[in-house]
């Protein structure tokens, strides 16, 4: 009997541990969200919101350039569920077969995301991503230092400003600004044309004080240079903490730019990605994180919940006169080539 007693402890005691354990492994089993994105481009109070609301802890991590994004993404060295790309860079991963479906019916606030935002060429069918945030580029500039009318790209090349300037530390954009300035296409694949816009970037290097990207901020503010390439809703954000600040698309045209969400090919949490896509599509949700980030909304509820200032604002919605001359980046497929080989002499060049 007292053997019978012990072996019934030894047997109640293994019961407990396993159910320590199941519940161990169930708590260790929860879904963990793994979602990369721009640097400084989320409210990131959001994440909190989501955890809170659904119970999905989001493991949140950034990059500066598509290309950064791309390279870690084709590496396979971490698995992501949500992914924010702009335009072209969807198109090439979507050529690679890097991108899921997406199942619209899981993405009920899809329905206010205005129709102009939608069948780009890119995707086409509105099969693999979803509206995120849209915008152009252009120069910002401070009008205590710049006394004079900015309209041009050319005032990138001016001498009186050796030092103050700030370009973008990416090559797509910063050789792009060069085609469009020569009179060319953002998008030129023509190997004499590149040449031509890579020369003009080695002239111009000893004007440029550093070639930044989310540092430009910082910079500005602290006006350590006169001007500086920046994405419009950088120079919302600028302009809102230093009215001196002045934002303008040159005359010759530049990019604009949408990025999207989407879900990575072999994502282990696709249905939760999917709650969190339309989780950012919500109305509400879009309009804390607009005026956080200060970038052009693709959602036409968010948009009618905007202060009429912001909606009235042609920074960060520009009107059709100044769209007409902006060109969408398209993948170049192989031909990126001929600007990666120039964006290195470019860095090189003395």
């Amino acid at each position: 009997m007292k053997n019978f007693k012990k072996l019934l402890a030894i047997l109640m005691m293994l019961t407990v541990l396993t159910t320590i354990a199941v519940g161990c492994g169930q708590k260790e089993d929860k879904v963990v969200l793994n979602v990369y994105n721009w640097g400084e481009y989320m409210d990131t109070s959001i994440l909190e919101d989501f955890e809170k609301e659904y119970g999905i802890k989001v493991n949140y991590e950034n990059y500066d350039t598509n290309e950064n994004m791309y390279t870690k993404l084709k590496s396979g060295g971490t698995a992501y569920d949500i992914c924010i790309p702009s335009d072209y860079m969807i198109e090439k991963m979507l050529k690679e077969d890097m991108l899921e479906k997406i199942d619209f019916n899981n993405i009920a606030n899809y329905k206010y995301i205005d129709n102009k935002f939608k069948n780009l060429s890119f995707d086409p069918k509105n099969e693999y991503s979803v509206p995120y945030m849209w915008g152009t580029f252009g120069i910002i500039y401070n009008s205590k230092t710049v006394k004079e009318n900015v309209d041009s790209w050319d005032i990138l090349w001016d001498k009186k400003y050796e030092g103050e300037i700030l370009m973008f530390n990416s090559l797509r954009d910063t050789i792009s600004i060069s085609l469009k300035r020569l009179g060319y296409s953002m998008n030129s694949i023509n190997s004499d044309e590149i040449e031509k816009a890579k020369q003009e970037l080695i002239k111009q290097k000893p004007l440029v004080r550093a070639y930044v990207v989310d540092q430009v901020k910082d910079m500005m503010l602290q006006e350590e240079a006169a001007m500086a390439v920046v994405w419009t809703g950088d120079a919302m954000v600028l302009m809102s903490e230093n009215p001196d600040l002045k934002y303008v698309v040159p005359k010759e045209g530049s990019n604009i730019w949408f990025d999207n969400i989407v879900i990575p090919k072999g994502s282990k949490h696709k249905k939760e990605a999917e709650l969190f896509i339309d989780f950012l599509t919500r109305p509400d949700i879009s309009k804390k994180n607009v005026e956080y980030i200060g970038y052009s909304t693709p959602n036409t509820e968010t948009y009618k919940m905007l202060d009429e200032d912001i909606r009235n604002n042609k920074s960060a919605y520009p009107d059709d006169e100044v769209l007409k001359k902006c060109e969408v980046f398209v993948d170049l497929g192989d031909n990126l080539r001929k600007y990666d080989e120039a964006w290195t002499e470019i860095k090189l060049a003395k």
